[in-house]
């Protein structure tokens, strides 16, 4: 009998199905994403020899039976993606790397391997790069250890046969949209081979006990190229961060199974490739200007670790009968709360104003912490009025206007400290269980009493 071969549509998105064609998924509401594919349906006779047998391991254990004495990690040579790894690089871990283009997936995947190849054996699967081309950015960053295998094939196939065959201690596979499996007839980076190939690999990861680097494409959005069950599969995603245009680098987890996914990692590109910035917040406020209005220091908490950022903000008279609002580093719809809150709360008008806000350093926060940082750069644009230098600012602004308290107060103001920050404006309700010596700590309980303490 022939083979039934039909046609479907899969969104590119979140992997929805259909028989027919779309302008939008029903599933996502995402436009222009449904892709045609070929599915073969044809069914094999499956014999007695077919039947599966069970091993003792699928017999069910107790929680308190279960060991994890032998739980190994594999240090990277590099603390700041040790930190958001949650300590190092688990045995059997499928690790997945996304990014923007040229942000620095493949050059930290190659710098990491000169530490790692002292003592292990690293497989690097490229299925984008020649040979020659691997060895020449090899060369730029230095990198030259006996231990690194290269191998250039997308044949997903061959690559988990390779696997098994040199039996390393990392493998790297860069990228999974160039995999493909040679049974399915739809073109590499198409949702159902970047879903098999990755399926594929984790089997392999998980039954040899391979950790595994997989580097991901990002769409237009920003987000993992693929339907979403592609982060659901790997046991890791990491994403890099930052403006191409900037050295500033974010290295951040969005999921892992091993550590928290609140740290971050900052690195520095350089010619050399990325180099780790131990002390971010020098980073972050180098350059910052004096004595001019519209900027405002705040600290934010990334995990355990306690980043001060420049805010800026700019007030100036709208030409057009809509005002404008942009922001860069900061959610869009919790700025227009915070000018709506400031013209109803506290009497400061932006309504015929364009309104832009800017974290400086290329830096994304997204902790309500920094509300009152906004708030104080807005207005202080808006009166045309300075800062005081060595003031900082952090605090959640809620929609009656009040200043409400946030977490981890005392270790805000020691960072502030640390860096020279001899005045603290900070919600009145945190004053109670802090302590400081070397700074001015004044609690506000509204914006007003806040801009007036700030400058």
């Amino acid at each position: 009998m022939a083979s039934k071969i039909k046609s479907v549509y899969i969104c590119s998105e979140c992997g929805y199905e259909s028989p027919k064609w779309y302008g939008k998924c029903p599933s996502c509401n995402e436009w222009n994403t449904m892709n045609e594919e070929i599915k073969n349906t044809s069914k094999t006779a499956v014999n007695a020899k077919s039947v599966k047998t069970y091993s003792r391991n699928v017999i069910p254990s107790t929680i308190n039976e279960i060991s994890t004495e032998d739980e190994h990690r594999y240090d990277t040579g590099c603390k700041e993606l040790n930190r958001v790894l949650g300590g190092g690089i688990v045995k059997g871990s499928l690790i997945l790397l996304g990014g923007d283009p040229g942000i620095g997936k493949s050059t930290v995947l190659m710098q990491i391997c000169q530490y790692l190849g002292d003592t292990l054996k690293i497989l690097y699967v490229s299925g984008e790069e020649s040979k020659r081309q691997l060895k020449l950015r090899a060369d730029r960053l230095g990198v030259d250890s006996p231990n690194l295998y290269v191998m250039t094939e997308t044949d997903v196939e061959l690559v988990c046969e390779q696997i098994k065959q040199v039996n390393p201690d990392l493998v790297m596979v860069d990228s999974i949209q160039t995999m493909n499996l040679t049974e399915l007839s739809s073109s590499p980076g198409s949702v159902t081979q970047v879903r098999e190939c990755t399926n594929m690999l984790m089997r392999t990861a998980k039954s040899c006990d391979i950790p595994m680097f997989i580097v991901g494409h990002v769409n237009k959005e920003g987000s993992i190229a693929g339907p979403k069950v592609l982060e659901h599969i790997v046991d890791t995603v990491l994403h890099f961060e930052g403006d191409k245009q900037m050295s500033c680098r974010i290295l951040r987890a969005i999921k892992n199974r091993y550590g928290s996914t609140n740290e971050i990692g900052v690195f520095e590109m350089t010619d050399k490739g990325l180099k780790e910035v131990e002390n971010p917040s020098v980073m972050l406020l180098s350059g910052r200007p004096k004595n001019v209005s519209g900027t405002c220091v705040t600290c934010t908490i990334e995990g355990s670790r306690p980043i001060l950022a420049e805010t800026q903000g700019l007030a100036t008279q709208s030409g057009y009968g809509n005002a404008r609002r942009m922001s860069t580093g900061f959610d869009y719809n919790r700025l227009s709360l915070l000018l709506a809150v400031l013209e109803k709360r506290a009497g400061y008008y932006f309504s015929n104003c364009d309104a832009y806000i800017n974290i400086v350093g290329g830096l994304r926060v997204d902790e309500p912490a920094i509300d009152l940082s906004i708030a104080m750069a807005l207005i202080s644009s808006l009166k045309d009025t300075p800062i005081s230098e060595n003031a900082i600012a952090f605090g959640e602004i809620g929609l009656a206007g009040e200043i409400r308290a946030v977490s981890q107060a005392q270790m805000r103001i020691n960072e502030a400290v640390r860096l020279g920050f001899t005045k603290i404006v900070m919600p009145y309700h945190n004053l109670k269980g802090v302590q400081c010596s070397d700074a001015e700590l004044i609690g506000v309980k509204n914006i007003r009493q806040a801009f007036e303490a700030i400058t």
